[in-house]
C-alpha cells in the first residue's frame, strides 16, 4: 500500500512539473511573430521582376510588396515559398492561373503573385470560409483582397487586436511598406487560408526550369 501511493504521489509530481514546463510555440505563433517583426523593416514598394537565385532567392530587402511580407515571414520559420510553390507549379502546372501567358513556371516571380500563392495555399493548406465574422480569422491565417483596380492583395493575420477589440490586425504592405493595421474588412475578402507546416524540413533542392 505505501509503495502504491508512494508511486501516485511520484506520478503526480512529474505531471504537474510537467504542466509547469514552458511550451514551444507553435508554427502559428512563430509566424506572426515573424510577421510582426517584418513591419520594423522599411521597404520600398516595387514588385518590378528581377532575377533572383533558387532556391532560397529574394529581391533586395529594402524593396517588395505584399506577397513578399508573407514570403519573408514563411522564410523566416523555415519554410521557403519560392521553392514549394515552384515544384508544385512544375507537378501541376495548369491547376495555376492562366493570366501571364506563360507556358512554363518561372521561379523568379511565381511566387510573388497573388493569384498563385492563393492557388498553393488552397493546394497545400487548408482554404478557411469567407466571412464578415472577425472572431473566424485567426492569428497565422492567410487573407487575400481584390483592391480598387483590380489589384490583388494578400496579408497575414497576427494577434494584436483592433483599438475596439474586436478584429485581429493584419500585417501587409499596401504601398507604405510592412505594417500592422486595422483593416480586415477594408477592402472585399476574395481568399481566407492557413497553412501550417508541421516538422518541417526544406523541399528538396532542384535547378529551376
Amino acid at each position: 500500500m505505501k509503495k502504491t501511493t508512494a508511486f501516485l504521489v511520484f506520478v503526480a509530481t512529474i505531471s504537474v512539473a510537467s504542466l509547469a514546463l514552458p511550451q514551444e510555440p507553435s508554427f502559428s505563433d512563430r509566424l506572426v511573430a515573424a510577421a510582426i517583426e517584418r513591419a520594423s523593416h522599411r521597404v520600398t514598394y516595387d514588385g518590378t521582376y528581377r532575377r533572383i537565385d533558387y532556391p532560397g532567392g529574394d529581391v533586395p530587402d529594402h524593396l517588395g510588396v505584399c506577397t513578399d511580407v508573407v514570403i519573408r515571414s514563411y522564410r523566416a520559420v523555415g519554410v521557403d515559398l519560392q521553392q514549394a510553390v515552384h515544384v508544385d507549379m512544375k507537378a501541376h502546372f495548369s491547376a495555376y492561373p492562366t493570366i501571364w501567358g506563360l507556358s512554363r513556371p518561372d521561379s523568379n516571380i511565381d511566387h510573388r503573385r497573388v493569384p498563385n500563392l492563393q492557388t498553393f495555399f488552397r493546394r497545400k493548406g487548408v482554404e478557411l470560409p469567407v466571412t464578415s465574422n472577425p472572431e473566424d480569422y485567426a492569428p497565422g491565417d492567410l487573407v487575400t483582397w481584390m483592391l480598387p483596380g483590380n489589384l490583388p492583395h494578400i496579408g497575414i493575420v497576427v494577434n494584436r487586436r483592433s483599438a475596439d477589440g474586436k478584429r485581429y490586425l493584419i500585417v501587409h504592405n499596401i504601398g507604405r511598406g510592412p505594417q500592422i493595421e486595422d483593416m480586415l474588412f477594408e477592402f472585399t475578402i476574395t481568399g481566407h487560408y492557413r497553412y501550417v507546416v508541421s516538422g518541417f524540413s526544406s523541399v528538396s533542392a532542384e535547378s529551376p526550369s
